[in-house]
């Protein structure tokens, strides 16, 4: 194996998701875990699940999970990289700890973590950070060796996770009507999260009016809506709007949602519109039903015409780049001269996420960052 396909220090991969329901016995019980410690009752629960039940009680998160699998153990053999792949889910089988358990009976002891979110927030990677101290506490209770755990930094402005995005946004818009394409709107989406989520997301440095959060999302939007003009040659207008909030009435999320721009794009005349999930890796729940189900029956509603672009899913390119972000993070790890890829105003992420990044709501141990306490 040459030098530039060897991951030393690293001997395994785990790709860490959020986990989904595969069955309608499943859909309680799995919000049970996701809600865990906030009180909620299992009648409530039932209520939010109705989401689920649409589809069978199935979240498709996990097959997509599956086909990233696929898509990078592909990648890896057909490049030369030698570096076995696990999965583990915070909130379903397979359940982050017993993954874990298993890789350290498998005897890896250097594990680099991609989580199935690529910018920085407390839910999208503290919490990840969170759970994977969690479960390493279990195996040290159950007196397991520990495995050193490295995280792939952010990777919202890597060209393997933009170019297929951009790819989607321009078959959604050839696929418009003709006569209402050239004047079409791109709204640009992403999970709604807390304004004060949103304000500490990133490094302290980065700390204020949104955060690391919001900017990232709108160096990606300017990306893709630059990418967008030069291949088309019209330069479609856009904005960064939320989908899924989730929190209580008084506490302010970030705005607007999808709908309510929906109705503002159309009492504003604007002829069609785009709606491109920047904010998700794949073709999830949250895409599902809050863009293909509820925003494209406000669309029908408001006689809008809408396309929705396509995440970036298994998309090969996206494997490469995770490929490539691998090898750049043992290139780091082992000492060698590496230039990261990025695009866009805001460069490469850190590696290392610092003390006082997207702070917790309440201090908790939190693994493969500056402040965790399994160095």
């Amino acid at each position: 194996m040459s030098d530039a396909l060897d991951a030393t220090p690293y001997d395994a991969l785990l790709l860490l998701s959020f986990g989904g329901p595969e069955g309608p016995d499943d859909v309680v019980p799995f919000l049970e875990n996701v809600t865990r410690g906030r009180g909620i009752p299992k009648e409530r629960l039932k209520e939010v699940g109705q989401h689920y039940f649409l589809f069978g009680g199935v979240s498709p998160i996990n097959d997509q999970n599956r086909a990233l699998l696929d898509a990078l153990r592909k990648d890896f053999a057909e490049h030369g990289l030698d570096l076995p792949i696990y999965w583990g889910n915070r909130n379903w089988a397979p359940y982050l700890t017993d993954t874990l358990r298993e890789m350290v009976a498998d005897g890896r002891r250097r594990i680099l973590v991609l989580a199935t979110s690529a910018y920085a927030s407390y839910s999208g990677c503290r919490q990840y950070r969170e759970n994977l101290a969690d479960s390493l506490a279990e195996l040290a209770a159950e007196g397991l060796e520990l495995p050193k755990i490295d995280k792939l930094r952010h990777y919202f402005n890597h060209p393997g996770f933009l170019d297929p995005m951009i790819d989607g946004v321009l078959r959604s818009l050839a696929d418009l009507p003709e006569d209402v394409r050239a004047g079409a709107h791109i709204a640009f989406t992403t999970h709604s999260i807390p304004t004060a989520s949103a304000d500490t997301s990133g490094p302290v440095e980065t700390h204020g009016e949104g955060g690391a959060y919001v900017e990232e999302h709108l160096d990606v939007a300017q990306l893709i809506a630059d990418a967008v003009r030069e291949r088309t040659g019209v330069d479609h207008p856009w904005r960064l709007v939320y989908q899924s909030r989730s929190g209580a009435p008084h506490i302010p999320w970030l705005e607007p949602d999808i709908c309510d721009h929906l109705e503002t794009l159309h009492g504003a005349g604007v002829p069609a519109v785009v709606m491109a999930p920047i904010g998700f890796v794949s073709d999830h729940m949250e895409v599902l039903y809050d863009l293909d189900t509820e925003a494209t029956a406000k669309a029908e509603e408001l006689g809008l015409p809408v396309r929705r672009s396509a995440t970036v899913g298994s998309d090969p390119r996206f494997a490469a780049a995770i490929r490539e972000l691998v090898l750049e993070r043992a290139g780091v790890e082992s000492g060698r001269e590496v230039t990261p890829c990025a695009l866009g105003a805001l460069g490469a992420s850190h590696n290392l996420c610092p003390v006082g990044c997207c702070p917790a709501r309440a201090p908790r141990p939190a693994a493969a960052g500056a402040d965790s306490p399994y160095a």
